[in-house]
Parts: C-alpha cells; sequence; structure tokens
C-alpha cells in the first residue's frame, strides 16, 4: 500500500522559482534531490543547506553521500561534516545552526532526507531540554544490552504511536526525555513555539520516483560508493571506530569495517549494506507522505543524487 504508484509527478520548472523564496528540497536517499539543489544553485544561486543528520558529521563524505569538493567548488555549500563524529547532533542544534543562514544575505536551498529537519523548520520545534550525558550513558547501555525493545516499552502509547518505531534514534531519544522529564516527547511536541520557516514562506518539493527505480539507483550508488574510495574511507575510521558514536549510524559504515576486520566478505557488506539502505528509504517515503502532504511533489532530473 505505501508503495502504489500513481502517475509521476513532474520535473521542476525552475523558471517558476521565485529566487528571494527558500527553496526546501525533501527526497529519500539516492532520489536525486542534491543534483537539483547544485543547479538551482548554479542557474539562480543561493546557499545550498544541508537537512540530513548523518551528512554533519566529517568523517563519512563518501559513505554518506555528502556533496564532493568539486560539487563544493560550485555554489556554496553550509553545514555538511561540520561535526565531530563522536559528537551528539540533534534536531535543535541543527535548528540553531540553520537560524543565521535563514536571514543570511544568500537565498537558502536546504535539501536532505531527514524528514524530521523539514517538519521542524517549517512547524516548529518543542523546546525540549538537552539529554545530560550520564542518561545519555544509560540509554546506550540499554539499547546495547537490551535491544530496542526495552526502550519501547517504556514509553507511552501516545508517543510511541508518533515516532518511528523501528528507528533507534527516535526511539532512544523519547525515552530519554520521558526518562529526564517525566513526560513523554508528544506532550513536549504539542507545546511548541512557532517555526523558524512556515512552510508559506518557503517553496517546498519533495523528489518522488517509484519504488523499483529508486532501489535501482540504490544498488548502483552503493556500487559506485565502493569504487570511489568507501572502503578506503572506512580504513581511515577503523582505528577510531564505535558502533556506539553517533556517525557510526551511516549506513553500510558497520558493514564495510565488518569486512576490514575479517568479519565480512565484501560482496556480502555491499549486499547487506544495500538492503539497509532500501528499508531506510522506504521508511523516508512513508514520512513523506504522511507528514509532507502539502509539499509540491516532482520527478527527479539528474541521475545522480
Amino acid at each position: 500500500m505505501e508503495d502504489t504508484e500513481v502517475t509521476p509527478p513532474a520535473a521542476l520548472d525552475l523558471s517558476r522559482l521565485d529566487p528571494d523564496r527558500p527553496v526546501l528540497i525533501a527526497g529519500a536517499t539516492a532520489s536525486g534531490k542534491s543534483a537539483l539543489a547544485l543547479r538551482i544553485a548554479r542557474e539562480q544561486g543561493g546557499v545550498i543547506v544541508n537537512a540530513d543528520a548523518i551528512q554533519v558529521y566529517d568523517n563519512w563524505r563518501i559513505l554518506t553521500a555528502r556533496p564532493s569538493e568539486e560539487e563544493e567548488k560550485q555554489a556554496p555549500h553550509a553545514l555538511y561534516g561540520h561535526i565531530r563524529g563522536d559528537l551528539p547532533y540533534s534536531v535543535g542544534a541543527w535548528l540553531r545552526d540553520v537560524a543565521p543562514l535563514l536571514k543570511g544575505p544568500q537565498r537558502v536551498i536546504i535539501t536532505g532526507g531527514t524528514g524530521l529537519y523539514f517538519t521542524a523548520l517549517t512547524d516548529g520545534l518543542a523546546d525540549i531540554p538537552a539529554t545530560p550525558p550520564d542518561l545519555r550513558a544509560r540509554a546506550d547501555a540499554l539499547l546495547r544490552d537490551h535491544g530496542l525493545d526495552a526502550l519501547r516499552a517504556e514509553l507511552d502509547s501516545d508517543t510511541l504511536s508518533r515516532i518511528d518505531t523501528q528507528n533507534p534514534m527516535r526511539v532512544q531519544r523519547a525515552w530519554e526525555v520521558q526518562t529526564l522529564t517525566g513526560r513523554g516527547i508528544s506532550a513536549w511536541q504539542d507545546d511548541t513555539p512557532p517555526p523558524l520557516l512556515p512552510l508559506e514562506r518557503a517553496q517546498p518539493f519533495v523528489v518522488d520516483l517509484a519504488k523499483e527505480d529508486l532501489n535501482t539507483r540504490i544498488a548502483t550508488r552503493f556500487a559506485q560508493m565502493v569504487s570511489q574510495g568507501a572502503l578506503s574511507e572506512a580504513r581511515a575510521n577503523l582505528p577510531d571506530f564505535d558502533p556506539a558514536q553517533p556517525s557510526a549510524k551511516a549506513i553500510g559504515a558497520a558493514e564495510l569495517i565488518a569486512h576490514l576486520q575479517g568479519r565480512l566478505p565484501l560482496d556480502q557488506a555491499i549486499d547487506r549494506s544495500t538492503i539497509a539502505t532500501r528499508q531506510f528509504a522506504k521508511r523516508q517515503r512513508t514520512w513523506f507522505r504522511a507528514r509532507m502532504g502539502a509539499w509540491t511533489r516532482i520527478s527527479p532530473d539528474r541521475p545522480r543524487a
């Protein structure tokens, strides 16, 4: 049901864009959103702003499909690779980083696949207290030793109905909030301040394409990542790799590290990473359809994401 296809959307006509209003481009991994953002920036000007929760980290460029150095020379980019891989980074931190860019001299072109970033930007975000390090350590240990079910079991039903209960980051954050404040994250969300960028002040688009086409792109791109140096990138991360680090959640990181440690053949590492990417893309598409119905659907116009 989630993947029932209708008439494919049309490609974006850049001549219809208002060059003074922010552009928002969401899309699943490998959908072509980054190429579109770059084309807009080259032809109309603007700064491309990252809205991907993993591309903020500095230690995985190839594996997270961050813009290449050559692409970064073609247009200004912001909030890519600006956080150390061992540091936590929240949607609240992202909003604080985005705020001055919205007031800057250049029109922003915000693109990425983290739906929560976009909805927080356009709908507002509850002012939830940050998680203390000792509580984060407890949550990490609970997840590591007892699994996701142990965290989910302590969440209230309203929270469970609102979050992606298969996403460890979202479940752990909800558990931390409830444990710290005594209120479910859903209650905090109901008490939300005004958004930084109301949707009506932006030009919002979701790059959408058929599941089969997206899966083909995903398989092709992951193979390209390996040929372009993702394995060397993993080797550089190997000495300090810790699966508990935020950046270690990059899809394919654990698999490539396992290969380098002699625990997994390369072809299996690639296959597992490709399957995990397809599953992640399905969750992204579900979020976009459920939470971003007012956004304009467009088709990709370039083969590279």
